[in-house]
């Protein structure tokens, strides 16, 4: 049953270790939740990017809170790279598993399918198989005449989390045409939403937006955030990327001291 909870015991649910889902910038970005995450500072996370990711990656990276990311890009857009994730690569601080978006999207497929690994051809002849012992070539089964295919293992997220517009009483979300957001919900443990409102009646029951509907089996706890994915924008409308302020971060992240005071971290040292 979904549980309407506040954003603090939303992040409480996300302990030391876990393997977390992220979505996008441009599919709903929790970045409340990304900073009560850092107050609390569960260390060792493993961040999987759906498939790429920007500010709030480098923000839990900066904080000290990620051990290993799997991702196929890490940016922030007009804003240049991403600070904090560069220099955790240069200094070797965190385990990056390369991937590319085909990928990352075969491995929650299969997680959701309950299967082990999902074929995948395009990245045949390409150096990221180098940085990828995980992901093996094999024989296609089928095929007469060698025909290599990768095995790509399944990803299974402990946590999904993702904001979006709305969520009604009984926990049904409104995603739109977002579907990342219900691969790393299908393909997860636990989903954690925040959401701009509650609505009254059931989002499911209108035919005509239903398909654009997570239904609230795959969602285990919302809180209610207006504007919880500030700086970056809302895709339903309700307000827009604010491109300067995620420019200044960018400037301020150069340095951990303009880090930290970004983001207010000056007396607080989260668990590693």
């Amino acid at each position: 049953m979904t549980r309407t909870v506040t954003l603090e015991d939303l992040a409480a649910r996300i302990g030391p270790g876990a393997k977390i889902a992220v979505a996008p910038d441009y599919a709903g970005v929790p970045m409340a939740l990304a900073r009560e995450i850092i107050r609390q500072g569960p260390g060792g996370l493993h961040v999987v990017c759906v498939p790429s990711a920007g500010m709030i990656v480098d923000l839990l990276i900066g904080a000290g809170l990620v051990t290993t990311l799997e991702t196929a890009a890490v940016t922030l857009g007009e804003a240049g790279g991403a600070p904090r994730f560069q220099r955790a690569v240069r200094d070797g601080t965190i385990r990056i598993m390369d991937a590319t978006c085909p990928a990352i999207h075969a491995a929650l497929l299969a997680a959701q399918k309950g299967i082990p690994f999902m074929p995948l051809r395009g990245i045949i002849g390409t150096g990221i198989l180098e940085n990828r012992p995980d992901w093996k070539t094999m024989q296609n089964p089928f095929a007469d005449s060698p025909d290599p295919i990768v095995a790509i293992p399944a990803i299974i997220p402990d946590v999904a989390i993702f904001h979006a517009p709305e969520a009604d009483r009984f926990g049904n979300v409104r995603i739109g045409r977002r579907r990342e957001l219900a691969t790393m919900a299908y393909a997860a443990k636990k989903t954690l939403v925040t959401v701009e409102r509650v609505v009254a009646g059931n989002l499911l029951h209108d035919e005509a937006s239903a398909a654009g509907v997570l239904p609230s089996l795959y969602v285990d706890a919302v809180a209610v955030v207006p504007e919880g994915a500030r700086p970056y924008g809302m895709w339903s409308g309700e307000y827009d990327t604010d491109s300067a302020e995620i420019s200044r971060y960018a400037r301020m992240a150069r340095t951990e001291d303009g880090f930290r005071e970004y983001l207010g971290l000056a007396a607080l040292e989260p668990a590693r």
